[in-house]
């Protein structure tokens, strides 16, 4: 039988756990990545799982600066912006970890991408990500996004995660003063 102090214990957990799955606004997410207007592509986190499993939304509008040339008269979202955006769900979910809170993912492979249908002015593209396996500053996701349940792309993002004051390119770091 537990103690008081162990139920009270098991139930701050719980809640904690809870906390795990809920869903992050706009401003949550602007926290974790340093993605800006007009390059954030996802406008919530529906629920998620740190470190395991998100899934993300982003609305599609015809206000968005990509679809003033893609294309003129027959507005589709650009397949690079919808792998971008299933990266930057990705993202969260492995930046939301305690030991990658305050890092950078950057882009290390794409693979076995694929478009089944385009992605139009008006749609919610729904993202889910997993992890495949994360090992230190490396790792992989499967991200799969939906637009009315029907799959529109799909495919493998491999990540390395950095400090923020890491210089991408640590021999360049004397030519921008990154990290001093």
């Amino acid at each position: 039988m537990s103690s008081l102090s162990e139920d009270h214990e098991q139930g701050a957990e719980l809640e904690s756990l809870r906390d795990v799955y809920e869903m992050l606004d706009i401003e949550q997410i602007r926290s974790i990545l340093p993605h800006r207007y007009p390059f954030l592509l996802v406008d919530r986190i529906l629920d998620m799982e740190p470190g395991v499993r998100a899934r993300g939304l982003k609305n599609v509008t015809i206000n968005e600066e990509f679809f003033q040339g893609h294309f003129p008269g027959h507005a589709i979202m650009p397949g690079v912006l919808i792998i971008e955006a299933m990266a930057q769900v990705g993202a969260v979910l492995l930046l939301a970890t305690p030991e990658r809170r305050g890092k950078l993912a950057y882009f290390a492979a794409i693979d076995d991408v694929k478009f089944k249908k385009p992605v139009l002015p008006g749609d919610s593209l729904i993202i889910e990500v997993q992890v495949d396996w994360a090992r230190g500053k490396v790792g992989r996701v499967s991200a799969i996004a939906y637009v009315d349940g029907n799959i529109v792309a799909e495919g493998k993002l491999s990540f390395a995660v950095r400090d923020r004051d890491e210089p991408a390119r640590p021999e360049a770091q004397h030519l921008i003063g990154v990290g001093k």
